[in-house]
């Protein structure tokens, strides 16, 4: 349980501002890879923001992403949820894709993230949504409907559970534990810029090595070293040997054209917010989230770490009393909205129609 843990403490929203100017709505000619799916940029939260959006009318599904990836990791449910009537919005997340990159750390925390999204609204002219979170999109979806249950009505968290506010300094804690062996999210918090530098001097093989299924088959790392010193993270994840069915050659193409672009000190920056975000969280530690909320993860999903239904429903339940099914999909490891999107998609679709 001690990934749970200390994934769990990240999610701990300022208010926005909304823009209603015809050139930010307006509707950018950009081809996309997904049918049916349109690209524009609107204001959120003082920031420009590309979105990608089907369905004309419905009930709003906002759909935040995760780290390291994009609004396409969302393409298998787009489609599915917009035939079914629902409006579907997916932002690439500050720091990522086409959106705004500000300069400064403090700018990337989990305040400003939530406050993203209710910009969102605003600038759609939607007054609630149903919010839908994976990885760091969990606790950025978890923290928009602590803070904003009036505008964010109903939650799905992917991957990682929300249990609230931990009652010690996580970056603390996961130093203590590690000390000077390495831990990516500790790669993540040293000074300099070392963990993007590497990640974008070779986003292919950051995003190949991690973008696999528990029983992907690897080549041996380079380094085997647990410490610190002896290297960065690609070289200890090992090269992949082929892409999981769920993943083309053009689908990773897409992702690494992204991060060409954008490069990854947006999405590394989230992660250099931890212990921010849990000092600024201080007078919520008591507060519980009240709307209807649904968490699905894959079985092996190492975020879990190998907690049953059982555990995870009592680890939330303080901080979800309306927590209504926790479903955990056989043999799926992180990624599970792309491993398994039918099953993904059915979990959405019901619990959707039972509001």
């Amino acid at each position: 349980m001690r990934s749970i843990l200390f994934v769990a403490i990240l999610a701990v929203g300022c208010s926005s501002q909304p823009v209603t100017s015809p050139l930010e709505q307006r509707t950018i000619m950009q081809e996309s890879p997904v049918d049916g799916v349109k690209f524009r940029y609107i204001e959120s939260n003082g920031i420009r923001m590309r979105i990608a959006e089907s369905g004309q009318a419905g009930p709003l599904v906002l759909f935040a992403h995760g780290w390291p990836e994009s609004w396409y990791s969302w393409r298998h449910q787009i489609p599915v949820l917009a035939e079914a009537g629902f409006r579907v919005v997916v932002p690439e997340m500050r720091g990522y894709g086409q959106t705004d990159a500000p300069e400064p750390v403090a700018d990337y925390d989990i305040e400003h993230l939530a406050a993203d999204m209710v910009g969102i609204l605003d600038a759609l002219g939607e007054d609630t949504a149903t919010i839908v979170g994976h990885d760091w999109g969990a606790p950025v979806a978890a923290h928009s409907a602590l803070k904003y249950p009036t505008r964010f009505t109903s939650l799905v968290l992917m991957s990682v559970p929300y249990g609230g506010r931990g009652t010690a300094s996580p970056m603390q804690r996961m130093r203590s534990q590690f000390d000077d062996n390495f831990f990516y999210i500790l790669y993540h918090n040293e000074p300099g810029g070392v963990a993007e530098a590497e990640y974008d001097s070779d986003p292919r093989g950051i995003l190949s090595r991690l973008y696999l299924s528990p029983d992907s088959p690897r080549k041996a790392p380079t380094v085997t070293d647990p410490k610190r010193a002896a290297g960065g993270w690609i070289p200890r994840l090992g090269e992949a040997e082929g892409l999981p069915g769920w993943l083309t050659e053009a689908d990773l193409d897409y992702y690494v054209e992204q991060f060409e672009q954008s490069g990854f000190r947006g999405g590394v920056n989230y992660y250099r917010n931890i212990e921010r975000n849990w000092n600024i969280t201080e007078d919520i530690t008591d507060h519980r989230i009240m709307v209807p909320t649904l968490f699905l993860t894959g079985e092996k999903d190492v975020v879990i770490g190998g907690a049953t239904k059982a555990m995870l429903q009592a680890m939330m339940a303080q901080s979800i009393p309306n927590l209504r099914d926790v479903i955990l999909i056989p043999s799926i490891g992180h990624w599970v909205q792309q491993e398994a999107p039918a099953e993904t998609n059915k979990a959405l679709l019901d619990f959707l129609g039972s509001l």
